[in-house]
């Protein structure tokens, strides 16, 4: 009886240390399986860092006029494409073209008050050589009275004459020295001229000014202006986007940005645009981020944090499309999400490269789905 329990307790007991064997096989394939899978992760993570937090960016501008007034016309409507030098809104010129006016008078008082000048200058120099001439005589009267050829009486006269031409030459002088002085340099040297030419300048470049142009070509958009709305020089009316520049802005964390280098190659994904992947590549990477910590009262606020991980931290990087701006998709719009995969090796086509490629792939025609 017991050698025949013990015959069929044999198998059984192979069977379960067969089972367990193969549980523990299983149980390691597992193991190293996930050890390769954190292990490639871990390495395809600094090769082709990817990202779903990319945004498009591009060069904003708030619109405002330089004067101040009321608005006359709006020529633009909102969300609308416009061209370089293209007229947005007028201002009421009217006050502008006033002070343009004023400012032409007083340019030509200031050229009268120059001519008066130059002649008072003239007048003076006239009474100078005047004075001097008559000095000169009673010079020639001593010298023939010193001879005899004159009587004493003569040059007692010439004596009282000269002291006379002697004080009014002094004050000719004087008066020659004060017209100089009141006139400046001449013409256009003139300080009294320049300063009316620069407030005529001033007065035009104002009334240039009421109409308001776009800088470059773009598109404008949250337009808040009406025909008849008052508006002070420098308040924004209008946001301008320009059509000149555009790139887009992914945040990578710090332990991403290993290998990653300016020149890198990068695979675009836009919700945008939906199947289609295109080209880019790093221009730059952010130097600096804003911790979140402010300071108040010249120390620093600690910033208190339950987590049993810190989050990590993410630094911009900037991407710019193959082609420039004609290569970008008019479907894109400032803001609009982007998924970005970056081929820090320097090819896209290199061996961590093909399973970042593939993602993207299949993102993309998820993307026609969510």
């Amino acid at each position: 009886m017991t050698d025949q329990n013990a015959t069929e307790a044999a198998p059984d007991a192979e069977a379960q240390s067969a089972a367990k064997s193969s549980a523990r096989r299983v149980g390691l394939i597992v193991i190293i399986l996930l050890v390769l899978l954190v292990a490639f992760y871990a390495m395809a993570d600094r090769a082709t860092p990817s990202t779903s937090r990319g945004i498009v960016s591009a060069n904003l501008a708030q619109i405002a006029p330089r004067v101040s007034g009321e608005v006359t016309a709006l020529h633009v409507a909102d969300d609308a494409v416009v061209e370089a030098q293209a007229p947005l809104f007028s201002i009421d010129p009217r006050p502008y073209e006033l002070a343009v006016r004023q400012a032409r008078a007083d340019l030509a008082n200031a050229l009268q008050s120059v001519d008066a000048s130059s002649a008072s200058l003239v007048a003076a120099q006239a009474a100078v050589t005047q004075a001097r001439s008559a000095r000169s005589q009673a010079e020639r009267v001593f010298r023939l009275e010193s001879r005899g050829v004159v009587a004493e009486a003569r040059g007692d006269d010439a004596r009282a004459s000269v002291t006379q031409a002697e004080a009014q030459l002094a004050s000719a002088e004087a008066n020659l020295e004060s017209a100089r002085n009141q006139l400046g340099p001449k013409g256009k040297e003139n300080p009294a001229i320049q300063a009316a030419e620069a407030r005529l300048d001033a007065a035009l470049y104002d009334l240039a000014s009421t109409t308001v142009t776009a800088p470059h070509r773009g598109v404008v958009t949250n337009v808040t202006l009406s025909d008849g709305q008052f508006i002070g020089a420098g308040n924004p009316a209008m946001t301008f986007i320009d059509a000149e520049a555009a790139w887009v802005t992914v945040d990578l964390r710090e332990n991403q940005l290993q290998k990653v280098t300016p020149g890198d190659p990068a695979h675009l994904l836009f919700d945008a645009v939906p199947g289609r992947i295109l080209s880019g590549r790093v221009q730059s990477i952010a130097w600096g981020i804003n911790p979140g910590r402010t300071v108040q009262g010249g120390l620093v606020v600690s910033q208190p944090s339950n987590r049993w991980f810190e989050p990590a931290r993410r630094i911009p990087v900037r991407i710019e499309l193959d082609g420039g701006i004609e290569a970008w998709p008019r479907t894109v719009r400032v803001g609009g999400k982007v998924h970005a995969v970056i081929f820090a090796d320097g090819s896209p086509t290199g061996l961590m490269a093909w399973p970042a490629r593939a993602m993207q792939r299949m993102r993309s025609w998820a993307s026609f789905l969510h």
